[in-house]
């Protein structure tokens, strides 16, 4: 799915430690920024990232996402970011706070209960069908342009779940968010698949955000991609089948494949299979 980004999202920028060097990354409508050097793709720890880079010389820079505090003329999502949905919507900063605690101070549950998490919740369909339907486990959800964020949460709590929050801020930022082994399962569907070759560095799949997000994953946990687009699904999967993860599921046509009765039809799902056009699902579990 491809999102077209405004010079007002690409100015909503602040500084946040990243361990990986800063190039364009969008993930859905969402962008980080890191350099545009490529990246190797053996698989390594954030530590062994940073520790490469200053033994190269190299300057690790970091991505900027404008803070929500003191934002010119904020929208009234913004305003309800802050506001309205402040019990379970989190700005950058306070998002921060939650890293190792998401548990016990975001949600008020005990360690071994179960927190998911979707990575770019959009306009937050599946977010709220996830919270509603699993209300024995804790959702959050990520995402960084304001409406589509207010628009998430307020869909999941007009459904009646309790069970979810939000915050803002970029997924190539999660060692920011979680200790490790803090997450359970995580869902990441439709990214951007920036088709032409020259922007494949700006995809969000990479083997060094596995490294994280496996790293970030409870043992038995799963990991659930889906995308529209072929030529992401087969880049995707090379890094699947690389990385620590164990591929349990994958099929280039999802609606035709075994699990099809199982599966959540997104709202740009919908759209997709309209136009005929076939779903690529996998799914990865941590060993």
């Amino acid at each position: 799915m491809k999102f077209s980004i405004s010079k007002g999202l690409l100015a909503e920028r602040r500084r946040f430690a990243n361990p990986f060097d800063s190039i364009e990354i969008a993930y859905g409508n969402r962008m980080t920024r890191r350099d545009e050097t490529e990246m190797s793709e053996t698989a390594m720890t954030p530590a062994d990232l940073s520790a490469a880079a200053a033994a190269a010389g190299e300057r690790v820079r970091r991505p900027r996402l404008a803070p929500t505090k003191g934002l010119p003329n904020p929208t009234e999502y913004v305003v309800a970011l802050d506001g309205e949905f402040a019990d379970c919507a989190y700005n950058e900063e306070r998002a921060v706070a939650f890293r190792g605690k998401w548990r016990s101070d975001a949600f008020h549950v005990g360690d071994e209960h179960p927190l998911d998490l979707e990575i770019g919740t959009g306009n937050g369909f599946h977010f709220a069908h996830l919270a509603k339907a699993n209300p024995s486990r804790s959702i959050l959800g990520i995402e960084v342009k304001f409406k589509p964020l207010i628009q998430s949460i307020r869909r999941a709590r007009a459904a009646g779940a309790k069970n979810c929050a939000i915050a803002r801020y970029d997924a190539y930022l999660l060692q920011d968010l979680f200790a490790e082994g803090e997450l359970n399962n995580v869902y990441i569907h439709f990214p951007d698949p920036w088709s032409k070759k020259r922007q494949w560095k700006h995809r969000l799949i990479q083997s060094e955000f596995l490294d994280v997000l496996y790293s970030l994953m409870r043992p038995g946990s799963v990991f659930e991609f889906k995308t529209d687009n072929l030529d992401y699904f087969e880049w995707a999967a090379e890094r699947f089948h690389a990385s620590k993860f164990r591929v349990t599921r994958e099929t280039r046509d999802l609606h035709k494949s075994e699990w099809a009765s199982q599966n959540f039809v997104t709202h740009f799902e919908s759209i997709f299979l309209s136009q005929g056009m076939k779903i690529n699902y996998a799914r990865m579990e941590k060993v």
